[in-house]
């Protein structure tokens, strides 16, 4: 790692937290790792003596490298992306996922992440990211390869012990007590661990690689064959560890005056980097978000708090519908609210109502916004005053229809700023 990458890091973490936040983090027991989204390619800038144990690295061989390099070649690739996904949109995430320890063993793990916001500026600091490996899976047996018995496991690795007379390769077997001896290299490491028949006869050449191939294919199907479900007990040891984690972050960030949490305050409610793309926006709208209770406001323009009167945080987490009066137009709220349920675009003309109770005709056009991955991430709502003019000459649709465009490249443009974790 290059000095100033390592100065980066250093200063992420001791901006934040005081000098004692390491120390009080190191005597947690739980395996987890803090990143920092606003470094170039999103670096672990901590990582817990338990996890290290888990993974069998140093810290100075994890610090500064990103989460994916203990992906390998059988990490769901699906799994990795609802991990982008949920970086992208600086929310939290639980998933099974499958790892590998710094000498190439597969394991699987309840991977659970959430952000940690800073509370005046409202953007995320830090991800915190949980792992706590899956210990036990159900029981299984394996027809038609030849090998009959039980599978266990412990972190989903298996032992295949003999519980009846079988034929491998050639070899009789009626009892257990035979080891095959481990030769050099990480496939007999794990073949080892296979107990065979004490009167097991010595292998040929021919024998010995149609074993090795049918040993390799079983333990690796064995390994990763298909997803390890956490257990409920799994699930709240990372909640507690999350919630532990973030206790000391919040209690260590006291005393340096920068105040961390766990949830998003301050300007706005979407990400850093939209806020300031959609802070060039100079017309009046506002982003809902369709994903949360009641479609609340997550971003408001400073040209529609002109245009209502509202204080910014007097319109973020609520629902437009604080905009209308007695007179308002029912049949227009309810084609807006069609409109949202069909993830279509609609205009209509609703009359409206400021913060002094003066209304005034709306003509407002609602669009879904989709981002990098196609999903819908939001509605923008862009309102026009009747009456009003162009300086350019432009009518309201082509105004619009021009706002709704700047914001789909920004959403966009902002969901692909976060390397992979």
């Amino acid at each position: 790692m290059e000095p100033p990458q390592l100065g980066l890091i250093e200063q992420s973490f001791n901006s934040r937290y005081s000098n004692w936040a390491r120390e009080a983090l190191d005597e947690l027991p739980d395996n987890f790792t803090i990143t920092d989204p606003c470094i170039s390619g999103h670096p672990i800038v901590f990582a817990s003596r338990g996890f290290l144990k888990m993974s069998g690295y140093s810290r100075d061989q994890v610090v500064g490298r990103n989460g994916r390099m203990f992906q390998g070649p059988n990490t769901c690739r699906r799994s990795v992306m609802e991990i982008r996904e949920a970086i992208r949109e600086e929310r939290g995430v639980e998933i099974s996922l499958l790892n590998y320890r710094k000498d190439g063993t597969p394991f699987w793990m309840l991977f659970r992440m959430a952000p940690v916001f800073g509370k005046d500026e409202g953007r995320v600091i830090h991800f915190v990211a949980v792992q706590v490996p899956i210990l036990r899976r159900r029981q299984r047996r394996r027809n038609g390869e030849g090998l009959c018995g039980e599978i266990l496991s412990n972190s989903c690795r298996r032992e295949v012990c003999s519980s009846s007379s079988v034929e491998l390769a050639g070899v009789s077997a009626a009892d257990s007590d035979c080891r095959v001896q481990a030769m050099e290299g990480s496939v007999w490491q794990h073949v080892d661990n296979y107990v065979f028949p004490k009167d097991c006869k010595p292998l040929d050449g021919f024998q010995l690689i149609s074993f090795l191939q049918f040993a390799l294919v079983l333990f690796t199907s064995l390994e990763i064959e298909e997803k390890c479900e956490a257990s409920d007990t799994e699930k709240q040891l990372a909640a507690t560890a999350i919630s532990n984690v973030l206790s000391v972050l919040t209690h260590y960030s006291e005393s340096t005056g920068r105040l961390v949490c766990e949830k998003r305050f301050g300007p706005s409610l979407v990400s850093s980097s939209l806020h300031i793309s959609l802070g060039r926006i100079k017309q009046s709208f506002v982003l809902v978000d369709p994903h949360l209770p009641d479609i609340p406001i997550v971003y408001a323009s400073d040209a529609f708090l002109r245009m209502t009167g509202y204080a910014r945080n007097e319109v973020l987490g609520q629902n437009c519908r604080f905009l209308t009066g007695v007179d308002t137009d029912p049949s227009a709220l309810h084609q807006i609210k069609q409109s949202i349920q069909a993830q279509q675009a609609c205009s209509v003309r609703i009359l409206h109502y400021r913060k002094d109770k003066s209304s005034f005709w709306n003509l407002l056009h609602i669009s879904p916004v989709r981002n990098a991955t196609g999903k819908i991430a939001y509605f923008v709502g862009v309102q026009i005053e009747e009456g009003s003019v162009d300086r350019h000459g432009l009518s309201p649709e082509m105004r619009q229809l021009s706002v709704v465009g700047s914001i789909k490249v920004a959403v966009r443009s902002s969901s692909m700023s976060y390397s992979i974790h």
